[in-house]
């Protein structure tokens, strides 16, 4: 059976650039990059966060 067309992504906090998140996303439906308001618990305030690779 096929695996489809979700991928595994990582998000990174776009104030201190760690990689806090991970989730998962279709490829066919979102093909531009993810950019989601998540909370940092570093930074421990809600920020933009980036998928990265």
């Amino acid at each position: 059976m096929a695996q489809g067309h979700r991928i595994i992504i990582t998000l990174e906090c776009q104030e201190c650039k760690r990689r806090n998140y991970s989730t998962m996303k279709n490829r066919r439906n979102t093909p531009e990059k993810l950019n989601l308001k998540k909370y940092c618990r570093f930074c421990r305030k809600q920020t933009e966060h980036k998928e990265t690779k």
